[in-house]
């Protein structure tokens, strides 16, 4: 009963977040058409068969039973639906083959750019109500690294303090894992080992790991938390520690970070020493993890109590530049992104997603983030519809587009023979892409 739960909620989850990208989609080209003159014959949220609507005027406003996408119908446009009956007749002048080429590009455009328009506004709304938090770089002395992690296998130690990524210093620690830095063409992070400076490279094929092992975050850098509660009837609480205690070395090694201690006792099969500090006195205390190798401590760990926080409060103007910056930034990540995979730096497989992906990672953002975390993610997947949107691929944007340009230079219109069958290709390629995808998401998700 769990997974259906789960499954549901899963699924209206990414159906939101679907609705928004698609209305807003849709609405740039319908806005466009009104006002060149043109006549939209049916606004759909969703592809055919239509299931129920309103038709008011010369539009009919509906939802259609295919969720995955939606579409604008414009008289004299030869589109998804392949009709060209509208051919044998002479152009009507409120049909889109009637009206200028300039107004036509600003039509096929407008999706697009009110895809992009809606990442700036949800950016923007964010920065304006909730703020921003950023931890100063200069107050994280350093990191924790277990033995085999990803920060292991790309070269970091336990105590680098980070300095900078690919070149550059940074003042907030966030600033280290921005998308645009993530994926610039060679990843590298500036540390400080023992006083001296280094630099560590990222090799492309360890980033393929980042999802499923994680890499470095303000966690690994949190330092060593007094006990903020011991569970009653647990090992530690008949061995008999106590809140307030802080476990300083285990087995006589020092413990630094909150993630090594912890890390240390859950990979312990034997009684485990420790050296704990209570009232500025050191004390020995012996003591056996339970079965799940866990001692029934709990930490409280705070980022502002241990690090330097600076928190951001935005007006209007200032929210929309961040609005913008981001949007750019996260433009500028996902277009190297693209070219990582295509170059073959990175694997297509592991890091090209499909609706199964998409509609897991917007609920593990909503569950982690709350309304925060969903509006995150929906400008993220709105910039990523956006991008792929305006690739020159017939059906898409992009494709129609590419026409538009043809006819602007040359002066003459494609023949409509060739735009339908290149129409009909581009649909059994995104076809064919929708199935790997699909695919790829279900091995990826059954291992």
């Amino acid at each position: 009963m769990d997974w259906i739960l789960s499954l549901l909620s899963t699924l209206a989850i990414f159906a939101a977040a679907l609705l928004i990208l698609v209305f807003f989609h849709e609405l740039g080209h319908f806005i466009a058409a009104k006002i060149f003159g043109m006549r939209v014959e049916r606004f759909s949220l969703g592809f055919p068969p239509r299931i129920f609507g309103i038709k008011k005027g010369e539009t009919d406003y509906c939802i259609s039973a295919t969720p995955l996408g939606g579409y604008v119908k414009i008289s004299g446009m030869i589109d998804e639906s392949m009709d060209t009956d509208y051919l044998e007749e002479e152009p009507k002048p409120w049909e889109f083959r009637s009206k200028p080429v300039w107004q036509r590009i600003i039509v096929i455009s407008a999706g697009v750019i009110f895809n992009m328009i809606l990442a700036v506004l949800i950016y923007s709304s964010l920065a304006f109500t909730t703020g921003d938090m950023k931890v100063d770089i200069n107050s994280v002395d350093g990191i924790y690294v277990q033995q085999g992690s990803l920060a292991s296998q790309v070269g970091f130690k336990t105590g680098d303090k980070l300095a900078g990524v690919n070149g550059h210093k940074v003042k907030y620690f966030q600033d280290l894992f921005a998308p645009n830095e993530m994926t610039a063409s060679s990843l590298s992070y500036i540390v400080l080992r023992n006083g001296k400076k280094m630099t560590i490279p990222v090799a492309d094929s360890l980033l393929n790991d980042i999802g499923k092992k994680g890499f470095i975050s303000l966690s690994n850098a949190m330092p060593n938390l007094p006990i903020n509660r011991v569970v009653d009837g647990t090992p530690a609480d008949k061995a008999g520690l106590q809140s307030g205690d802080k476990i300083v070395a285990i087995n006589g090694q020092p413990m630094h970070y909150m993630d090594q201690t912890i890390s240390t006792i859950s990979h312990s099969k034997d009684t485990l020493s420790l050296a704990i500090k209570r009232d500025g006195a050191i004390k020995h205390i012996d003591v056996m993890p339970n079965a799940n190798n866990k001692l029934g401590v709990v930490f409280q760990p705070s980022i502002a109590d241990n690090f330097d926080v600076e928190r951001f409060n935005y007006g209007l103007f200032a929210s929309l530049k961040v609005g913008v910056q981001k949007t750019n930034d996260t433009v500028t990540g996902i277009l190297q992104g693209f070219k990582k995979m295509f170059s073959g730096a990175i694997s297509v497989r592991q890091n090209l997603g499909g609706p199964v992906a998409i509609a897991n990672v917007t609920k593990q953002a909503t569950e982690a983030g709350g309304a925060v975390g969903f509006w995150n993610i929906t400008a993220f997947l709105s910039i990523t519809l956006a991008i792929m949107n305006i690739l020159p691929i017939p059906v898409l944007d992009g494709g129609h587009l590419m026409f538009l340009i043809y006819e602007g230079i040359t002066r003459r219109e494609p023949s409509p023979k060739v735009r339908m069958a290149l129409q009909q290709i581009g649909f059994l390629l995104i076809i064919a892409l929708f199935i790997f995808v699909t695919f790829n998401d279900i091995l990826r998700q059954f291992g």
